[in-house]
């Protein structure tokens, strides 16, 4: 009996970018929490942790010193300056998760994405869209944790972020989290099932 041909699933780094506000870290949360092949890739950050976050679980919180020691080792498979603070992604939280078999969630601006796109090829990018910029206005002045000149620092980026977003492989429009979360992971369950990615063809008789 001739061997069918198989289709090997190999993992690969997702990425998720989105302007501030859009609800980005808590689409993430409930994309992992549905399916448990995926995990976070830990994002370092040299912000101050907000209520709620928990060091180790949300953010490896550094401070500007050790930021710049990992930065200058070459520990960052992504780096970024964003809003003040500095972002980065450790080499180690990829290759670890890819090592293990894990489809490696990146919350990263977009910046970060198309680094990452770099060093991974194989990596899906995915910008996530607010329903409008009137409603992410809305999100961002009820955080309550920014000024009115931060505020409109964050939406002056929303539209340089979103003009990058064309640059992604994937759009989402993030109007209930719920639903936002689920096609994300249709879309990484169609992605898996690329041919291109691990379909490997019968022996020739």
């Amino acid at each position: 009996m001739t061997e069918c041909c198989r289709l090997i699933e190999r993992p690969f780094p997702v990425v998720v970018s989105a302007p501030s506000g859009t609800g980005k870290t808590v689409v993430v949360e409930r994309l992992l929490a549905i399916d448990g092949r995926l995990v976070r890739a830990l994002t370092a950050t040299t912000r101050p942790a907000r209520k709620g976050e928990v060091e180790g679980v949300h953010y490896l919180f550094l401070s500007q010193e050790e930021f710049a020691a990992k930065r200058e080792a070459g520990q960052f498979v992504e780096f970024a300056r964003v809003h003040d603070h500095w972002y980065g992604v450790p080499k180690a939280s990829v290759h670890e998760a890819l090592r293990k078999g894990k489809w490696v969630v990146c919350n990263v601006d977009v910046q970060g994405g198309l680094a990452i796109r770099q060093a991974h090829q194989e990596a899906v990018l995915i910008f996530l869209l607010p329903p409008s910029m009137e409603a992410l206005e809305e999100r961002l002045r009820g955080r309550g944790t920014d000024s009115e000149e931060e505020v409109a620092l964050r939406m002056r980026n929303a539209l340089a972020e979103m003009a990058v977003a064309r640059q992604y492989d994937y759009v989402v429009v993030n109007d209930d989290i719920r639903t936002c979360a689920n096609r994300l992971l249709e879309i990484v369950h169609a992605e898996t099932s690329r041919t291109a990615r691990g379909l490997v063809m019968p022996s020739e008789p």
